[in-house]
């Protein structure tokens, strides 16, 4: 409905009806844009000097037509595909050392034996697939009779991950990764089990994560720990559903903190209330970086000795929800943020040291910071920029936060935006999407726990599976004072070249 009065003039409620159309028209957009439209926030810009004319052809006379790749043997002819220097046969197949490659020799057919001799051999290499195997380990254990006094002495089983363990480390470690890294839920893996032979009842797996998880968690803390030691850190938050009430399943969420050492911690709480970040950042002294939400600017008002920063990222997003009404203003803002995101490319590119990296932002990013806000101000000097039109929102939203956003000119160590903390947390979302929620809350903490090591193992380039088996087995004899050094980043760099095995690795089992 319109918000001009029955009586008002004509005009007036034209006026009204098409502020009114005009932002419904917006919010169908951005619901269409949610369901239908590329989630990506990449922008493709391309120089106009190559772009292609799109209200016309092209001149006949200029635009001639690429002429394809040639190759002289004794006529010309187009090239084939060119393969690259890590193809390793014929067809384009890639792989590494650690691929197992079984071989199969063909022999000649024996019709066809006495009548052609052997000269040399040709390999092809075609990529084979098992299904999911598992193997039963079974230790033939000698039993002795000791000779002084006839005491009869079974020579004992090897220790499992704990007392009474059916499982090796492997299929547990198997079972963590499939279910965090590859959001396989227990139930799938448990159907993938019984299609395979294997009778386990379900909750035996839900066991197994929870038994891991905590052998795991010391680990955790002490990575939590190194976290919060960061001069930066980033965080963010994301819901899940986790625990019953009444009926219906809870909302938690996750506090993820990441560090400047590229660890993350996945916290927990089963609010969203300010209490958990304030017994999480509690004695933090350094700068916090941050979206949006105010709930953090307000946090970090309340305490001197901590600086906040925010994402520019997120005011990006707040100029791409005007495009729609204001298309050439906000393609001037985003060439503006674009900029800057230029900038920080190039530097990550030349590898630069802090220092370097402080004084390129001061030369170069600092006038475009300043030619931004001078352009956001501007803008507010139009007279047809009403209050609700989404620019208007996005300019709002950008100079309420001009001192935060500015913060990352003068600290190398602070990252432009939040946008490694939202690639390090979508292990979460994409859980949600395949196991759906925490039947507990203890369950979601050890979630928590579990996706907190292993998003670090794909941050510091460690393998999760490896990694797992050689951990869940040292920390039963590795000193707790000592207990950092099991962290992903610690461990890469003491125990990766010579990890724990399993025993299925061990007996040299396929």
């Amino acid at each position: 409905m319109s918000n001009a009065p029955a009586n008002a003039d004509p005009a007036a409620r034209i006026a009204a009806l098409e502020a009114r159309n005009a932002e419904l028209t917006r919010q169908l957009e951005w619901f269409r844009r949610q369901l239908f439209g590329a989630k990506s926030e990449k922008r493709l810009v391309v120089d106009a000097a190559v772009q292609p004319i799109l209200d016309g052809w092209p001149d006949a006379a200029t635009a001639q037509p690429a002429a394809p790749a040639t190759e002289t043997v004794s006529y010309e002819r187009r090239k084939g595909k060119q393969r690259g220097e890590a193809d390793v046969s014929d067809e384009g197949l890639r792989f590494d050392a650690s691929v197992p490659v079984e071989r199969i020799a063909l022999s000649v057919p024996a019709a066809m034996a006495d009548a052609f001799e052997v000269i040399s051999h040709k390999t092809t290499r075609r990529l084979a697939q098992r299904p999911a195997s598992y193997v039963v380990l079974e230790y033939v254990r000698p039993v002795v009779k000791r000779k002084r006094d006839g005491a009869v002495v079974t020579v004992p089983a090897p220790d499992g991950l704990w007392r009474g363990a059916m499982a090796d480390v492997s299929v547990v470690a198997g079972v963590l990764v499939d279910k965090f890294s590859y959001h396989l839920p227990l139930h799938r893996q448990h159907q993938r089990m019984a299609a395979a032979g294997v009778t386990l009842a379900r909750p035996t797996l839900t066991n197994w994560v929870h038994r891991a998880a905590a052998l795991l968690e010391p680990i955790y803390q002490a990575q939590l720990r190194s976290i919060l030691t960061s001069k930066t850190l980033a965080i963010d938050e994301t819901p899940i559903k986790a625990g019953r009430a009444k009926g219906r399943m809870k909302t938690a969420w996750y506090w993820p903190v990441y560090g400047e050492a590229d660890e993350v911690a996945f916290t927990w709480s089963p609010s969203r209330g300010r209490g958990h970040l304030e017994r999480l950042l509690d004695g933090f002294e350094g700068t916090l970086l941050s979206d949006g939400a105010g709930a953090y600017a307000r946090f970090a008002a309340e305490r001197p000795a901590l600086r906040h920063a925010q994402c520019w990222s997120h005011t990006r997003r707040a100029f791409v929800k005007a495009e729609a009404m204001e298309p050439v203003a906000v393609a001037e803002a985003l060439a503006l943020i674009g900029r800057l995101y230029a900038i920080e490319a190039e530097l990550r590119e030349r590898d630069l040291e802090p220092e370097q990296v402080l004084a390129e932002r001061s030369l170069r990013a600092l006038p475009a910071v300043d030619a931004f806000f001078a352009w956001c101000r501007a803008q507010c000097a139009r007279m047809d920029l009403t209050p609700s039109n989404p620019l208007a929102k996005a300019i709002a939203y950008a100079q309420e936060r001009e001192g935060p956003l500015r913060v990352y000119l003068g600290d190398p160590s602070v990252a432009i935006d939040t946008n490694h903390l939202e690639r390090a947390l979508r292990t979460v979302p994409m859980g949600r999407k395949n196991w759906l929620f925490c039947w507990t809350e203890v369950g979601a903490e050890k979630v928590g726990v579990v996706q907190s090591l292993l998003t670090t193992c794909r941050l510091q380039g460690v393998d999760p599976y490896r990694y797992l088996v050689d951990v869940l087995q040292r920390i039963a004899i590795h000193p707790d004072s000592r207990i950092d050094e099991l962290t992903p980043r610690r461990w890469k760099a003491l125990f990766a070249d010579e990890p724990l095995r399993s025993d299925l690795d061990l007996a040299g089992a396929v």
